[in-house]
């Protein structure tokens, strides 16, 4: 068997990681992980057919000029850690010179962590508005056996992380919609916060929104204030879905009118559909078991899945 040349030892060395699984956030991202992987590929694959290494120059995995960008991952410094319940933290992350991430509508981003050497990431939607200027807010609820969880859990102020982006959204246009509904599981209130904000700061957007926000107890309820003002607005409705309260007397009597205890099903959904002002358009974002069952009970109530935005 021949040796392998000093030659081909360092073009080995130069060929791109294959990402493994637990590196692919399956939030469907363009381009994937994996895109970036097969397009590096290609460009090592015919960098050493030419035998010219120059020609690896353009690779660069993360960059520092705070742009975000789909391809390549950009460093981000941690503002601030709130944290909103006992497993629920509030992120705010630095952008430099008062420049804005200009995100669309519910559009996510994707987290780089490394925990005890495993690469990891994972999808996250900032709450904060698209053109907020010098800063972006996520929301994250951290898993006690989540590895990203753990990484996530030792930011503290001044930290670097590394985000690329963004992906995905909902194509909104003002007065589209007669009426949106959203149903939100738990942090799946997040990207519907940017799409509110900014039917609430157009006044010409006469779009209706019933927004059904569902979590296990009151307590456990993220962004109340900011909620409780956005239901101030003549056109926002907000109804809460408690699935371990069992009555509404220890709530607060602002919010025994419009919360339910139990799970959201499908009478429930079909009593808030008919509640609806207009033929409502549907947007839903929870874990994949709560988009399923919400799916179900959408087309049992007569919802075309065309009415339909999943995130």
């Amino acid at each position: 068997l021949q040796a392998m040349s000093g030659n081909e030892q360092d073009w080995l060395a130069l060929r791109p990681q294959e990402p493994s699984p637990s590196q692919c956030c399956g939030s469907g991202c363009k381009p994937c992980i994996y895109d970036v992987y097969e397009k590096e590929l290609a460009q090592w694959e015919r960098a050493k057919a030419m035998q010219d290494k120059s020609l690896l120059m353009g690779k660069k995995e993360q960059s520092n000029n705070s742009e975000l960008n789909p391809d390549t991952f950009t460093a981000f410094s941690v503002s601030s850690v709130e944290q909103l319940t006992e497993d629920t933290y509030q992120y705010k992350f630095e952008l430099p010179g008062n420049s804005s991430l200009r995100l669309s509508l519910g559009q996510h981003i994707v987290l780089r962590g490394v925990v005890n050497g495993l690469e990891v990431q994972r999808a996250y939607t900032p709450i904060s508005p698209g053109n907020a200027e010098g800063y972006f807010e996520v929301l994250i609820k951290c898993y006690e056996a989540g590895l990203m969880s753990q990484y996530i859990k030792t930011w503290k102020r001044g930290d670097v992380v590394f985000w690329r982006g963004p992906f995905g959204g909902f194509p909104y246009r003002p007065n589209k919609h007669g009426e949106l509904l959203m149903l939100a599981s738990g942090t799946g209130l997040a990207p519907m916060i940017p799409i509110l904000q900014s039917i609430t700061d157009d006044e010409e957007d006469e779009t209706f929104v019933t927004l059904v926000g569902c979590f296990p107890t009151f307590d456990k309820i993220y962004l109340k204030p900011l909620l409780q003002d956005l239901a101030r607005y003549w056109n926002i409705r907000i109804f809460y879905v408690l699935s371990q309260e069992t009555s509404l007397g220890r709530l607060p009597w602002s919010y025994q009118e419009n919360t339910y205890t139990g799970r959201l099903n499908e009478d429930l959904m079909k009593t808030i559909i008919n509640s609806c002002r207009r033929k409502p358009f549907v947007l839903i974002c929870g874990s994949s078991t709560f988009n399923e069952d919400m799916s179900r009970y959408l087309k049992a109530a007569g919802i075309e899945e065309n009415s339909c935005f999943v995130f």
